[in-house]
């Protein structure tokens, strides 16, 4: 991987999938396989292991999933209760001629009385469930999120944005379905088929075990369709992630798609994701429909079979009308449960194709982590003097292709280095390094002596900050912005730091100032208006270390004076580096570093450098020659 490909990486992550270079990466991309998040290909073990680690967010709520039990063993016990009711009505009176009034009435209240308790019951117990299922689903989310942002910049290199969306949002959200359908169902229906199985058993043991024959045929045709109706859920959510992935990517560079009038090709290729997640559907809807008209079939069957043996004990006088009544009703309810648990299957499987999934991004440990409690150092970013030391360096993003290569460099408290060189030679690799976004092959990078891999994650990034090319602005206010949502910093701080950049009279010329809402990514500002925001959310948070990458790159000359006016302020006392592509912004730094292919091949001021008539004096004459060709077109 080139360093502009490392580079674009950090910034897609960071921006939340900002638009890709050019046209053919944006294409590439979308004809990418799916990550390893999307496809779950984990042995029985794995499967096991993240079944039993969603199961393990249900702990907290078992006395609510046994008040569900309870709830559900009254309210269908009150169900169950009425066809019984109706064989004594049948057996006992109207057989024998017992029709009064009063048994009639006190028959119906009874029915009424069961069927109020049935009401309240099952009411109780859905609640119940619905709160236990969205409150197991939230900490799930909770979880999952606050787990990817934890991540290292490689896992984002490997698992696509569009899918860790799917898991987030579609796949927990399957999830619950899980617990408050298929869980409902397991407790609810299960219950109702033992009932219904002692209850037939009571009426007539012979009858209830012909009916239990259809019970091993029902295990057989769930076990053939298991495997099909995995694969086809599989298949649908992979489908469905890689058409959400293509969508995200096709918006963020819309601006690209329509310069290099893309649209045609982007529809096509859009026809093409829909086309598959379609077929995937529908080949996932006719597994369905199959598994469910197979057990409707089974049940008619069976119901068929009990009418013609209880009809003939009842013509032979060896069995009661109201028990036939009794039974028949009984034989329709004990396929209705069976009938529920077998649709549930459907959800079950995509129950657990979606855990798999989560489990898959839960179980996945971030390369770079923040060191053991033994070993970690502590470092008051106040009190860092700012002096930085690459020993011996070297890095790349795969193993068989390193970026940096041996170095070493040496940068002095609150001395300015700029770094110029071409696209691919390193420049915001080593950024990244400092950063810790990625953890070093070889060597160490310290900071006032400490190696960086010593130092807490939380506290390596308040001593070093970043401005990129296109800061990201969340949605919020403008004061939102400048102090990242932190209430333990006041409004008049974040003004200030605003006015020390310059870009407080900005601010004040807005509809609602400070307070004026900004849309996703700050698309109502200028570019230079959202790179003074982000200087001066480096003031409020007072780092010690500032890198800027870019960050002039996309401005007009009269903006890019602006944001040097406020680099100049904000650089002061710190130690600064600054990677550019124009040579009017490291000018007049202190230092200035040229990197080829992740090696310094030149060092010194910007007089010194020109003088030695190598590199960089190639790339300040075509600056210049590039500068008088647009003054004469102009």
């Amino acid at each position: 991987m080139s360093d502009a490909e490392g580079k674009e990486k950090h910034k897609n992550r960071t921006q939340h999938s900002e638009a890709t270079n050019d046209t053919n990466n944006t294409n590439d991309t979308n004809s990418q396989a799916e990550p390893d998040s999307d496809t779950v290909t984990g042995d029985h073990h794995s499967k096991r292991a993240s079944f039993k680690a969603m199961m393990g967010y249900a702990k907290p709520h078992r006395w609510a999933f046994a008040g569900i039990f309870c709830c559900s063993l009254l309210g269908i016990s009150a169900d169950l209760l009425q066809p019984y009711l109706v064989k004594i009505a049948i057996d006992d009176h109207l057989a024998v001629g017992q029709t009064s009034v009063s048994f009639l009435v006190q028959l119906a209240a009874i029915f009424l009385g069961l069927a109020v308790i049935s009401f309240i019951f099952t009411y109780v117990q859905n609640n119940l469930l619905q709160h236990v299922g969205q409150s197991i689903v939230s900490r799930i989310r909770k979880d999952l999120f606050r787990h990817i942002s934890k991540m290292s910049m490689s896992f984002f290199d490997r698992f696509h944005i569009g899918s860790l969306v799917t898991n987030v949002s579609s796949d927990t959200e399957t999830i619950s379905s899980f617990f408050t359908q298929v869980l409902l169902s397991l407790i609810r229906d299960g219950m109702m088929l033992v009932l219904i199985i002692f209850f037939m058993f009571q009426l007539d043991p012979v009858l209830a075990s012909y009916s239990l024959i259809v019970l091993p045929v029902i295990a057989v045709v769930a076990a053939l369709f298991r495997h099909r109706l995995r694969r086809a859920y599989q298949n649908a959510r992979t489908r469905l992630s890689r058409l959400i992935a293509f969508t995200a990517e096709n918006l963020s560079g819309m601006f690209l798609i329509q310069a290099f009038h893309q649209e045609e090709e982007q529809k096509k290729r859009f026809k093409e994701q829909n086309s598959l997640h379609l077929q995937a559907n529908i080949a996932q809807a006719r597994s369905n429909v199959i598994f469910n008209r197979t057990f409707d079939i089974l049940g008619n069957a069976a119901l068929v079979m009990m009418v013609w043996l209880g009809g003939r004990a009842v013509l032979g006088e060896s069995l009661q009308v109201g028990v036939l009544y009794a039974f028949i009703s009984y034989i329709r309810q004990f396929f209705q449960p069976i009938n529920q648990i077998t649709m549930q299957w459907n959800t079950f499987q995509s129950t657990t194709v979606s855990m798999d999934r989560i489990w898959n991004i839960l179980s996945t440990k971030p390369e770079v982590h923040d060191p053991k409690p033994g070993s970690m150092s502590a470092m008051e970013p106040r009190q860092v003097m700012g002096q930085i030391d690459f020993n011996d360096v070297s890095f790349g993003y795969r193993a068989d292709r390193p970026i940096i290569q041996n170095m070493n460099l040496h940068l002095y408290p609150g001395e300015m280095v700029g770094i110029v060189g071409t696209t691919g030679a390193g420049k915001s690799t080593l950024i990244s390094l400092l950063n810790r976004f990625y953890d070093v092959n070889q060597g160490s990078i310290q900071i006032d002596g400490t190696d960086i891999r010593q130092l807490p994650q939380a506290s390596l990034h308040r001593i070093v900050g970043l401005i990129q090319q296109e800061p990201f602005l969340f949605s919020g206010t403008i004061i939102d912005n400048v102090r990242m949502f932190r209430e333990d910093i006041t409004r008049e701080q974040a003004m200030e730091a605003c006015r020390f950049v310059g870009a407080d009279a900005m601010i004040r010329r807005l509809p609602q100032g400070y307070d004026t809402r900004l849309s996703e990514r700050g698309s109502g500002l200028s570019a230079g208006e959202r790179q003074l925001i982000s200087f001066a959310r480096i003031v409020v948070f007072q780092p010690r270390v500032l890198i800027l990458d870019e960050a002039t790159a996309n401005l007009d000359s009269h903006t890019e004076q602006l944001v040097q006016h406020a680099l100049e302020s904000v650089s002061q006392g710190r130690t600064t580096i600054v990677i550019a592509h124009r040579l009017s912004t490291v000018m007049h730094a202190d230092r200035i570093l040229v990197m080829e292919q992740g090696v310094i091949v030149e060092e010194g001021s910007h007089q010194e450098l020109v003088a030695l008539q190598g590199v960089y004096a190639d790339l300040y004459q075509h600056a210049r020659e590039a500068g008088q060709h647009s003054s004469k077109l102009g």
